[in-house]
């Protein structure tokens, strides 16, 4: 198992990354579990007529990225999720790599929480950016 941060080992700045290449399997899964059946993410004759002119990840699939940093790296397993923010920049495409990156912002040391930057980036551009609060396991 992976080890985790406790806030009394991370720092201001630290930072964890991880990409994942969204695939039409993920798009599809994702609105089967999601039950988030919009045709701008599964109907290309809808989709390649909107502003996007085709079809479209959903966002909270990228958005899912940012949890698993934050899950599997940085602070890792056993982190507690309390909050985020968000702001869609920019789609993301089937066949686009997406990178989501967390960098602890503030350390919280009394209440035992972290707050993080998150940020989704294609090729360098910026499609989601945000603030995740959490709370990260204790140190054992």
């Amino acid at each position: 198992m992976v080890q985790a941060f406790s806030i009394e080992e991370m720092r201001i700045g630290q930072s964890a990354s991880t990409s994942k290449t969204i695939t039409e399997a993920d798009v599809v899964l994702f609105a089967g579990v999601s039950t988030d059946f919009n045709p701008a993410h599964l109907d290309e004759e809808y989709a390649k007529n909107t502003q996007f002119g085709g079809r479209i990840a959903h966002g909270m699939l990228s958005v899912g990225l940012i949890s698993a940093v934050l899950g599997n790296k940085l602070p890792g397993p056993g982190t507690i999720y309390l909050g985020q923010t968000l702001k869609f920049r920019a789609p993301v495409h089937i066949g686009d790599t997406v990178t989501a990156t967390v960098t602890v912002k503030e350390l919280i040391v009394e209440k035992n929480r972290v707050v993080f930057e998150t940020v989704c980036t294609v090729g360098g551009k910026v499609v989601i950016e945000g603030e995740a609060t959490m709370m990260p396991p204790k140190k054992a």
